[in-house]
């Protein structure tokens, strides 16, 4: 009797899972995410996903806007860390200046804590006339 009202709870907890599920995906067929259905189509067609059904298209659109919004959010946070460290002859600058500057550094911290690594090109300014046409340079 036991295993029979198990049973049956799980059966009952299964269809609650099932129909909320199903009233959330009739949901996204309203919904106007903030990434547009055609670049999201776009990626998934070039890893090789076709999918006509626009409320898929939009579940990924979500997670995706729910994954980038974490890692802004994180990258805020290591940038305030950052900027908090400052050493303390540069604070009254620091007071003068209360806009975060987000780097690339922060954006690679805060992405290397879900799992993806971001290599990118150093970049070097020695002179004013660096990146310059060299024919145009007076050197």
């Amino acid at each position: 009797m036991n295993h029979t009202n198990n049973t049956q709870q799980s059966n009952d907890a299964r269809h609650d899972d099932d129909a909320a599920l199903t009233e959330f995906l009739s949901s996204l067929m309203d919904y106007t995410p903030t990434i547009p259905d055609e670049l999201v189509e776009h990626y998934l067609a070039k890893s090789g996903f076709q999918c006509p059904d626009v409320r898929l298209i939009r579940l990924v659109a979500v997670a995706t806007q729910k994954f980038v919004a974490e890692v802004a959010g994180d990258a805020l946070l290591q940038c305030r860390a950052r900027q908090s460290a400052v050493v303390k002859d540069k604070r009254e600058k620091q007071q003068k200046d209360k806009r975060p500057i987000l780097t690339m550094e922060d954006l690679s911290k805060a992405l290397r804590d879900y799992g993806v690594n971001v290599k990118h090109q150093e970049y070097f300014a020695d002179s004013p006339s660096t990146g310059m046409d060299p024919a145009s340079r007076d050197e």
